[in-house]
């Protein structure tokens, strides 16, 4: 058969599906309106809310340290930000009740990450947790992100359509796991194989006379950030070619209401909660998002983002030079995004000139849902031996997620225990470690959360700082390895955002930020124990496994041979607490001055 014959039946299949969705709806809606006995308001056009939610990561509880805070100013005695804690999914579930109660044409909505780098609460369970928190509160439809792939397609296939983990089991007596009431959209994720997507593609719902069509996608980069195990036989498809094709079959089944729901983002340039992206008359976003919202078909009416933990709400022009509009809700679920849809009943679209959107606070002071609280409090009755088990003490607070400079003390601490579980001669002899920074999910609070105690870090708090279990790899790199690996963090793919790795005691380098691309790490600057490394010399380094394997745009470390694999990142951590702190003698914070940065 020839590509343009395959191409041709892939097309006709597709548009089967998406009207076999809008015939299952359409079965639905007949039934409820004759239940009713109501017809259409005479108005030709109404109001349709959208309720936007991304990258809660699984945060049932209140999110802690830097983590539970939304910036809503900037201070202007001292320039610095002013914020307010937010989040916890009861309370989420309160506000998100209150706000449908104010216009039943609503409709919750997320862009991914809803699981994945989860707290233990979550995370000890494969997330089962979120997912039933998620069918309390009210979530119509989600995207898949890069975070639904950490424990690949068979979890993510386990999520949505229910039964107990293959390993771990039911975890509660004669109770299996039901699985997501709301579909999870993965339109550019692809079997290798067949080339179909693995699950749902688009979502089209039906709001009380009103069609929209929902395309979900998670950013085309997804195998970069996600274990190669994780995404074992899958595609990733282009964003843009993806959503104009599925935008063209919603329209051939006669949905012209059409909202992308996207698993990338951007940074604002303005931290605060509900930063308008327009308001100075340029556009104050940057990143992949910007591309993407352009070239997306002039049909698609918004654009609902997330993966950056960004807040913004902005009008970027489509191909035909048209406002519209892309959010996204920072994360962690300190915040959700109400959307304010115009729904022409006679064109069967969204009048664009009218559309609206503002992030809300998820108010600490909220009165948390009964029935979601107490989902919680059951699943925390399960994890409490686990979690609340004490594994080290502090002096005051280790910053990493929360860090406000490219070396965090966190990342020391992890990087020094990666090194130490590594450094035996029958370990792996280790004289370097490597950490990604994005793997470091949050800090360690000195102020106690749960009654555990002032300085005290909880094996739950260690797990919501490294919750992958990624297993250390040690490996052999060429000294020039050890230099490229340095210099991808500024250039190749990390160029536009530079990454810079956490790095072990011993290791030393220079960063010339007025430099560009690799340029920017200093020649002759990077030292091991006060000596230059040499590029011909060869070195014992270890990284987790998702960065030995060449993660977040490090291809350097592939080149590494005589590997050896040793204990979890998260064992390293606990083990290194354990050795290294006592009520008695508290672990100091790091310095974290392993790094130089010239400005």
């Amino acid at each position: 058969m020839t590509g343009t014959r395959r191409r041709s039946r892939r097309l006709m299949a597709l548009t089967a599906f998406v009207a076999a969705s809008l015939v299952s709806s359409a079965a639905t809606i007949g039934t409820a309106a004759a239940a009713s006995g109501r017809g259409p308001a005479p108005d030709p056009t109404m109001n349709v809310q959208l309720l936007a939610l991304n990258d809660l990561h699984g945060n049932l509880e209140d999110p802690q340290g830097s983590a539970a805070n939304i910036t809503t100013g900037i201070d202007p005695a001292t320039g610095k930000p002013v914020t307010v804690p937010a989040g916890g999914v009861a309370r989420l579930a309160t506000q998100l009740r209150e706000a449908r109660a104010k216009n039943p044409n609503s409709l919750t909505v997320a862009a991914g990450d809803m699981i994945g780098a989860s707290p233990l609460l979550s995370g000890l369970f494969h997330d089962e947790p979120t997912i039933e928190a998620l069918n309390e509160i009210g979530l119509d439809v989600t995207s898949v992100g890069n975070h639904e792939f950490d424990e690949g397609r068979a979890e993510l296939l386990r999520m949505q359509n229910g039964g107990c983990h293959p390993t771990d089991g039911c975890y509660a007596p004669g109770r299996t796991f039901s699985g997501a009431k709301f579909p999870y959209l993965a339109a550019n994720v692809l079997d290798e194989k067949t080339g179909w997507p693995i699950m749902a593609p688009v979502s089209i719902k039906y709001v009380n006379g009103a069609w929209i069509g929902f395309i979900g996608m998670t950013l085309e980069g997804t195998p970069d950030v996600v274990t190669a195990e994780g995404v074992k036989g899958l595609k990733f498809e282009d964003e843009v070619k993806t959503a104009n094709l599925y935008t063209k079959l919603l329209k051939a089944v006669g949905v012209k209401s059409i909202v992308v729901l996207l698993h990338e983002g951007g940074m604002p340039t303005s931290g605060i909660y509900n930063y308008d992206c327009n308001a100075g008359g340029s556009l104050g976003l940057s990143g992949p998002v910007v591309d993407i919202a352009k070239n997306l078909d002039p049909e698609i009416d918004a654009v609902v983002t997330g993966h950056t933990h960004q807040s913004y709400v902005c009008n970027i022009p489509d191909p035909k030079g048209q406002p519209r509009l892309v959010t996204s809700g920072a994360s962690f679920g300190r915040l959700y995004t109400e959307i304010n849809l115009t729904y022409d009943k006679r064109t069967r679209d969204i009048v664009r000139t009218q559309v609206s959107a503002v992030n809300r606070i998820v108010s600490r002071n909220t009165t948390p849902a009964d029935d979601v609280r107490t989902l919680i409090e059951n699943w925390q009755k399960l994890a409490a031996p686990v979690g609340n088990r004490k594994v080290g003490y502090i002096q005051g607070d280790i910053l990493g997620r929360g860090a406000p400079t490219s070396e965090s003390p966190m990342g020391d601490l992890i990087s020094d225990a990666q090194l130490e579980a590594t450094a035996a001669a029958d370990k792996g002899a280790a004289q370097i470690a490597f950490m990604n920074p994005g793997g470091i999910r949050s800090d360690f609070q000195f102020k106690q959360a749960n009654g555990e105690g002032d300085g005290v870090v909880t094996y739950a708090e260690a797990f919501t700082v490294q919750p992958f279990t990624n297993m250390m790899v040690t490996q052999t790199l060429t000294g020039q390895a050890v230099l490229d690996v340095l210099a991808q963090q500024v250039s190749g793919g990390n160029e536009a955002s530079p990454r810079y790795l956490q790095i072990s005691k011993g290791l030393t380098y220079t960063v010339d930020l007025k430099q560009t691309g690799a340029a920017r790490i200093v020649a002759g600057s990077v030292k091991l124990n006060g000596e230059p490394i040499d590029p011909a010399r060869t070195y014992r380094v270890s990284a987790n496994e998702f960065l030995a394997a060449g993660g977040d745009g490090f291809p350097a470390f592939k080149t590494g041979t005589a590997k050896l694999n040793g204990v979890s990142d998260l064992d390293a951590l606990t083990a290194y607490l354990a050795a290294h702190s006592s009520p008695d003698a508290p672990l100091a914070v790091p310095v974290a001055d392993r790094i130089t940065f010239l400005r």
